[in-house]
């Protein structure tokens, strides 16, 4: 049997999710290293585009949220198995994959000025209303 995303319905959304993952990434969502796009297959290092949850086990086969980039070779060792915890990153982290230490949907980069300019208003309404 072929799979959706070599022959069939989701080809040309794979193609497009390719392209646009290519584009925008750079680091290999295995093995968490740069990934250079001038090597071409079948050299191990070269970009791939790997199944997070592996269509055999059930993965979508095309949906951009199911993508990431990988090195062939690391696509290769990593087969059809699915990462109970995610690996850590020697050098650098994946393009999508934040910490989920951080709420990262509400973050805030000046979250430690905010505090303190809530405070100063406090301060300074106290001050006004007395």
């Amino acid at each position: 049997m072929q799979r959706l995303d070599k022959k069939g319905a989701h080809r040309a959304n794979y193609e497009r999710n390719k392209k646009r993952i290519f584009a925008t990434q750079n680091t290999c969502g295995i093995c968490g290293h740069p990934v250079d796009f001038s090597l071409k297959p079948p050299h191990p290092m070269s970009a791939t585009i790997d199944h997070i949850i592996p269509v055999a086990k059930g993965g979508h086969p095309s949906d951009i949220d199911n993508l990431q980039l990988a090195h062939w070779t690391c696509n290769r060792q990593k087969s059809d198995k699915i990462f109970r915890q995610k690996q850590e990153t020697k050098q650098a982290i994946g393009n999508r994959v934040l910490p989920q230490t951080i709420d990262w949907m509400n973050y805030r980069e000046n979250q430690t000025e905010s505090k303190e300019t809530k405070k100063t208003v406090i301060k300074i309404r106290r001050k006004l209303t007395k």
